[in-house]
């Protein structure tokens, strides 16, 4: 389901909507107020609300708030830092999927999936 920008959301909500924990969400959901992404309001009445437009709410800067970072380095098998210098058999694969996977996420808002 999709919510306009301004629909207050309680996290409880939110938890039934989607299938996710209540006890996980409402950690998450304090990472993006904390990121200034979205404003938190308790007690009756309260819920969570976008902070700003949605074309203004990129999906790197969700992707920061709950520290999913992109890792430029990162081996796809895991074996620490490869690089054009000394890759593994998917580095140039894996490069090329982080690189879209990054442009992506920079470009994209919320918006943009509404």
């Amino acid at each position: 389901a999709t919510l306009p920008a301004d629909v207050r959301v309680r996290a409880a909500d939110l938890s039934k909507m989607t299938h996710i924990p209540e006890h996980y969400l409402s950690k998450v959901m304090r990472r993006l107020v904390a990121a200034g992404l979205l404003v938190g309001e308790k007690g009756h009445g309260g819920g969570f609300t976008l902070a700003k437009p949605k074309r203004s709410i990129r999906f790197i800067d969700i992707l920061s708030a709950v520290e999913l970072e992109l890792e430029p380095k990162r081996c796809a098998f895991g074996w620490g830092e490869c690089n054009a210098r000394n890759p593994c058999v998917l580095h140039p694969a894996f490069s090329q999927l982080k690189d879209a996977y990054a442009a992506w996420a920079t470009k994209t808002t919320l918006a943009d999936l509404t």
